[in-house]
């Protein structure tokens, strides 16, 4: 059985052109939109940051009441009396 190898970017036998990364794009909606620490910019993953600047992952990322009641148990956040939850 023969295998080929596939070209690699890093061996330079890709032929076709890629686009330059967006930093300011990137930077915009982290540090303008987004308003996050530059320390907290910085240490995101591309990941990360793309979840969190909504760019990926599914649905519209609002928890439904169950997720939001689960998220209140498991973080509480010291609630102060005067406020009454459902």
């Amino acid at each position: 059985m023969r295998t080929t190898r596939r070209p690699t970017a890093a061996s330079g036998e890709l032929n076709h052109e890629t686009a330059p990364f967006p930093w300011e794009a990137v930077l915009h909606i982290g540090l303008c939109r987004m308003r996050l620490d530059p320390k907290i910019f910085w240490s995101m993953t591309p990941l990360e940051f793309a979840i969190a600047a909504g760019l990926r992952g599914g649905g519209n990322g609002a928890p439904d009441r169950r997720g939001l009641e689960a998220l209140l148990q498991a973080f509480p956040d010291g609630v102060p009396a005067h406020v009454v939850r459902p």
